[in-house]
């Protein structure tokens, strides 16, 4: 069974860049037809899905995001991650990755999903 994990600093600071990294198990990011996706949800709203890689190493994005998002991988290390440029208040949220075979990943019952980290967005 595949299990995602998330990490990263849990404190940003405005103008700076948001890293985060999933660390999955249990599967590999090579594993053809699954998409590894970074979704979001701030305070007081609903899910926004951010991006995504696929097993090809092909990446999609969010066109509200699109300018500011990169999402890559290490084989290495069996991860992939995000980083978000230009940060404002405005992203600070509850960072999640998911696995999934469809995108974009718009509700927690597509795929499998990391337990999601708070990221705050403060000077």
């Amino acid at each position: 069974q595949v299990q995602l994990q998330e990490s990263g600093p849990g404190l940003v600071k405005p103008s700076q860049t948001l890293s985060l990294a999933c660390t999955v198990s249990g599967g590999s990011i090579t594993t053809n037809y699954y998409y590894w996706n970074w979704i979001r949800q701030p305070p007081g709203k609903g899910l926004e899905w951010m991006g995504a890689i696929a097993w090809s190493g092909n990446t999609y994005y969010s066109p509200s995001l699109k300018s500011r998002t990169s999402i890559s991988r290490d084989l290495s290390k069996n991860q992939f991650t995000l980083q978000l440029s230009s940060v404002t208040p405005e992203d600070t949220a509850v960072y999640y990755c998911a696995r999934s075979n469809t995108i974009p990943v718009l509700t927690t019952t597509q795929g499998s999903w990391g337990q999601g980290t708070q990221v705050t967005v403060s000077s």
